[in-house]
């Protein structure tokens, strides 16, 4: 639809526009001022803004995609502590950029209750999110560092407590649900399944494989999902 370098723009415009505004205030005008490129140009490639914001989502897509390839080469326990740090790490310790990336996605679910393209995309979403953290609880038990459980069982309550952290910081300011979800997850669930002799990574000590820092350094773009980030590489 549009060369490498100039879809990229779009996304990360459409990212920033999307968390500044939100979906209904979100108007192609806004997105146009920060590529420096005419609304014209824009319709010329996608014919809405509901194109625009469908194609922000299937980027994430694609860059979750990236993402989860970016950790294979850790330890599964690794592994899930990059998730775990990118949905619940405080804003306050500078990663501003990915909590406008879950305002940006809650803006979408909002949406998606009356928008079968977004219900769509987003169940996709939530469908690679999952099938990720099973295949790194599946990889740990079979390695040794979990004990034998139910991954398909404890993903949907780790979801459940990142979407329920996530939700009400952006939306009452209180970044404290973050570190206390974080510590309840480690203790109450993921403590229960941890090996003999293995603990569980601090928070941030896998700050650049949670921030897809060296995927950035391969193809010279900007992280943030998204999607974030480019923001748009998580999960949603």
């Amino acid at each position: 639809m549009t060369d490498t370098t100039v879809r990229r723009e779009i996304m990360t415009a459409t990212f920033e526009a999307l968390s500044e505004h939100g979906y209904a205030e979100l108007t192609a005008q806004d997105i146009a001022d920060r590529t420096g490129k005419s609304k014209s140009l824009l319709f010329y490639h996608y014919g809405s803004k509901e194109d625009l914001v469908a194609e922000f989502v299937e980027d994430f897509l694609e860059r979750f995609d990236e993402r989860v390839e970016e950790t294979r080469s850790l330890a599964p326990v690794e592994r899930l502590a990059t998730f775990v740090d990118w949905f619940l790490t405080d804003p306050s310790d500078g990663h501003d950029d990915r909590e406008a990336f879950h305002v940006a996605m809650l803006e979408l679910r909002v949406q998606a209750v009356h928008n079968d393209r977004f219900r769509e995309l987003l169940g996709e979403s939530d469908d690679r999110l999952r099938e990720a953290l099973e295949e790194i609880l599946a990889a740990g038990i079979e390695e040794g560092q979990f004990v034998e459980h139910d991954p398909e069982a404890l993903v949907p309550l780790l979801i459940a407590a990142f979407d329920g952290a996530r939700i009400r910081q952006v939306t009452t300011g209180r970044d404290e649900y973050l570190s206390e979800v974080r510590r309840g997850i480690v203790e109450d669930l993921v403590d229960d399944v941890l090996a003999d002799g293995v603990e569980f990574p601090p928070p941030g000590i896998l700050e650049g494989v949670a921030d897809g820092d060296r995927a950035n350094d391969e193809d010279g773009s900007q992280d943030g999902d998204s999607t974030d980030e480019g923001v748009t590489d998580d999960s949603a």
